[in-house]
């Protein structure tokens, strides 16, 4: 039995790139195209690979530096007074594209995004989200890259 050819959306699908932030040698990042917030992005390894634990120490090291830059910038764009930071692992556990990527999530007073923080409320996204046109996605793009 063969099995289906993934094709990876993060890696593949113009549109996704075309939203980039920053690309760097061994990781990069883009907004969501359903944000919890505004200015909620993911960072991800160039390489595609699923799991945390296939990661490089080069490709971790990069990635939580672009996660620490990314937080300086929505400090100032979105005057995030703090942030969710999270990545889902496996299907069970609500990962939909076997690419690994982190959610950050610049949280303020006030805004609209879920707010609870009891794990189930957070982590399976109760209720719907809209999708962002992706004009807006991109000028978010900007506007972060602008300021890393």
């Amino acid at each position: 039995m063969t099995m289906p050819t993934f094709t990876c959306p993060f890696c593949t699908d113009p549109v996704v790139q075309d939203r980039a932030i920053i690309k760097e040698k061994l990781a990069w990042s883009f907004p969501t195209n359903i944000p919890v917030v505004p200015g909620h992005t993911l960072i991800l390894p160039v390489r595609c690979v699923a799991t945390f634990e296939e990661l490089t120490p080069e490709e971790r090291v990069a990635i939580f530096d672009l996660m620490s830059r990314t937080m300086r910038s929505l400090k100032k764009v979105f005057a995030a007074e703090g942030f969710n930071v999270a990545w889902n692992q496996g299907e069970v556990a609500g990962q939909s594209v076997p690419h690994f990527h982190l959610h950050v999530l610049p949280r303020k007073s006030g805004d609209t995004g879920i707010t609870q923080y009891e794990p189930r409320q957070f982590l399976y996204r109760p209720g719907a989200r809209e999708t962002s046109p992706e004009e807006e996605l991109k000028d978010v793009a900007k506007i972060i890259r602008d300021n890393l």
